[in-house]
Order: C-alpha cells, then sequence, then structure tokens
C-alpha cells in the first residue's frame, strides 16, 4: 500500500500531459500506463503542432513520458483494474494543516499486479476502458458504441476528486486535443485542491520583479546564463532523442496482427 496525491490512468497524451502539470507543480503524481495507447498505431504523426513535417508518434509519446518524469511524475506499468472509495473507517494519512481525512486519500487504486494505491485525486485518461471505475458510485457513464465518462466542461466527474481527460472525456479522437485536454484538467485539480496556480511560464530576470510585481504561482525567472544552459540543453536533447529512427517496430490494429 502507497499514497499518492494523484494517481492518472492511461498513459497516452492526455495523461502523460496531466502528469506534467500536477507533478510541476509538486503533487505527488504517478502515472499508471497498462502499455496501450493508440498512437503507438500511428505510421507518422502529421498533426501536432511544434513539428512542421510530423514526427514518430512513438517517439512523442517517449518524449511525454520523458517530459513527465523530468516534471517529477512516477510511472507504473500496470492495468488498473480498481478504483473505489476509500472506506470511511480506514485509515487514512493527512498532509493537511488540521490533519483531517478530508485532506487525506479519498480512493484506493488496484493493479492487475495486485498493488494498491490511495490517492486523493485520479485523472482517468484511458482511451475507453472504464470498468475500472465501476465502484464508484456517482460516476455517470454514456454509451454511445463506446463508453465514455460523463464530465463538466473542465474534465470534473459526478464524483469529487475524480476527473476525466481526453478521448475517455468524448474529446476528438486527435493526439493535440487530447494533450491539451489533459493540460486542462490538471489545471483545474490545481484550483480545485486551492494551489496557487498562474500559468507555466519561465520569464526573463525582472520581468516582474523589476516592475514591482511579485512573481505569479507557477512561473519563475531566470538570468542570461541559466537561460543559455537551458537552451543548450534542450538542444542536446533534441539532437539526441531524433539522431536514430524509433526502434520500436511499427504496431497495427489487434485484428490485422498476425499470430
Amino acid at each position: 500500500m502507497s499514497d499518492r496525491d494523484v494517481v492518472v490512468v492511461g498513459g497516452g497524451p492526455a495523461g502523460l500531459s496531466a502528469a506534467v502539470f500536477t507533478a510541476r507543480h509538486g503533487l505527488d503524481t504517478l502515472v499508471v500506463d497498462a502499455g496501450g495507447s493508440i498512437l503507438r498505431r500511428n505510421a507518422h504523426l502529421e498533426n501536432f503542432p511544434g513539428f512542421p513535417v510530423g514526427v514518430n508518434a512513438r517517439r512523442l509519446l517517449d518524449l511525454l513520458g520523458e517530459q513527465a518524469g523530468n516534471a517529477g511524475a512516477v510511472r507504473a506499468s500496470a492495468r488498473v483494474t480498481r478504483v473505489a472509495l476509500v472506506d470511511g473507517d480506514d485509515p487514512v494519512s493527512s498532509d493537511g494543516p488540521d490533519d483531517s481525512a478530508s485532506s487525506g486519500p479519498r480512493f484506493a487504486i488496484t493493479t492487475d499486479d495486485d498493488d494498491r494505491i490511495r490517492t486523493r485525486y485520479v485523472v482517468a485518461a484511458t482511451k475507453n476502458a472504464t470498468g475500472y471505475l465501476e465502484d464508484v458510485d456517482g460516476v455517470g457513464l454514456i454509451d454511445r458504441g463506446k463508453t465514455f465518462v460523463d464530465t463538466d466542461e473542465r474534465g470534473r466527474t459526478g464524483v469529487e476528486g475524480l476527473y476525466a481527460a481526453g478521448r475517455l472525456a468524448e474529446k476528438p479522437h486527435q493526439a493535440a486535443v487530447c494533450a491539451g485536454h489533459g493540460a486542462e484538467v490538471a489545471v483545474t485539480l490545481l484550483e480545485d485542491d486551492d494551489r496557487p496556480f498562474y500559468h507555466d511560464w519561465v520569464a526573463p530576470e525582472g520581468y516582474f520583479s523589476d516592475r514591482g510585481r511579485p512573481i505569479p504561482p507557477g512561473c519563475e525567472e531566470m538570468d542570461d546564463e541559466e537561460r543559455r544552459r537551458r537552451e543548450a540543453e534542450s538542444l542536446e536533447t533534441t539532437r539526441e532523442r531524433f539522431t536514430e529512427p524509433h526502434p520500436d517496430d511499427q504496431e497495427t490494429h489487434p485484428s490485422l496482427r498476425e499470430d
């Protein structure tokens, strides 16, 4: 049994983008990924922002995972089989100032490896799998040939602390849209957690402070030396990641795979 602040179920663009934001803002974030992102079937991703001639979809997933890890998120290779509300009689840990149960874990998660995790927040970001949510009273499911989770416009479900992101929340089947929605859901979670948040913006030294303004939450200022260091690191990382073709074989639809 382990406790987390946030458990993200699913390691596609929506889930990994959500994890970047929650981890970056200090929430102990775990991504549980069964490894079945449909993006891996894409032969060459042509419409993701920032890649004018496209990008290998498996490479993009690797980069998103690396970014989440750099932000502080931890990843586990497993399938979530059950999400349930923590029993009111269960001992719950709390990191709140009043040591109250309301700031402790709300959910108990079980994986196919029989790992058990308790968490304050869950972001469901699988494609259409919803069986693991069946034991959570209050989650609305929508059947349109495929099953989706009923959410408000910010990804909140009918259960406090439980969110859905990306395709599962009826977003269009596009990588860029799902990645953006994962980020939006994470920002919603931060707002609901009363985390001071402005936006992720690294500004030049003095941008705020030289105007007599406090640096907003989620922002930082950096001097020229640190800017050059980070830019050099990003250039070197990009060169390394794109020097060779991605090593994984192209995936296809399961019905077309040979035995």
